[in-house]
């Protein structure tokens, strides 16, 4: 089977009753989608169920795709996103970071130079700036995570979380900002400063 087979292809010899076609997309999305979980959510457990739910939805048909609205993988990850939102409500484990505001209409309590920030995702991603990601709120995790880590555009992240861009942008800023404050106040530094900052 050629391996250039494409998601629209795939998925419909998967409605059509071809496994294998189900097996070829879980194979190549379920990586990106657990890596997004469990960067959410900091449960490999959770984070696994979380793509067997999104793929059992996708073969279920609870959820539909429509390919005129982006790609198949930014759909899952919004799929993935919803189920993990419905987490959140259960367990109210995140606790805001010192210095910075709770709503996206105020403004963040600490230096607005995030050049560091940049940094601190390109060059090392430590165990500290997992903890800080962790304790975000879910709406400015979901950004952060899909931009530094997935490397999704302004425009599929605004898609995935249904907010317009300049929503995106300012819960990144937030968030770089909050997770920039939380590196230095355990006293990590990175060596080298990089601006990684061009728009997607």
């Amino acid at each position: 089977m050629d391996n250039q087979e494409t998601d629209s292809s795939l998925l419909t010899q998967m409605r059509d009753g071809d496994i294998a076609a189900f097996q070829r997309l879980y194979q190549r999305h379920q990586g990106p989608i657990y890596r997004y979980a469990l960067m959410r959510c900091g449960q490999s457990a959770l984070a696994a169920d979380v793509v067997q739910d999104v793929f059992m939805s996708l073969l279920s048909k609870s959820y539909r795709y429509d390919a005129g609205l982006g790609s198949l993988q930014n759909f899952l990850f919004g799929v993935a996103r919803n189920l993990l939102l419905k987490q959140d409500k259960t367990e109210r484990r995140h606790q805001p970071l010192p210095g910075y505001s709770e709503e996206d209409g105020e403004e963040v309590l600490i230096s607005e130079t995030t050049e560091l920030a940049d940094v601190i995702f390109h060059q090392q991603m430590t165990e500290h700036v997992r903890q800080a990601v962790a304790v975000l709120r879910p709406h400015y995790r979901d950004v952060i995570i899909l931009y530094e880590l997935q490397e999704l555009s302004y425009a599929e992240i605004a898609v995935i979380c249904d907010i317009d861009i300049g929503t995106v942008r300012s819960r990144l800023s937030r968030a770089r900002a909050a997770i920039l404050q939380y590196s230095e106040r355990l006293g990590w530094r990175p060596d080298a400063m990089a601006n990684t900052g061009t728009q997607r």
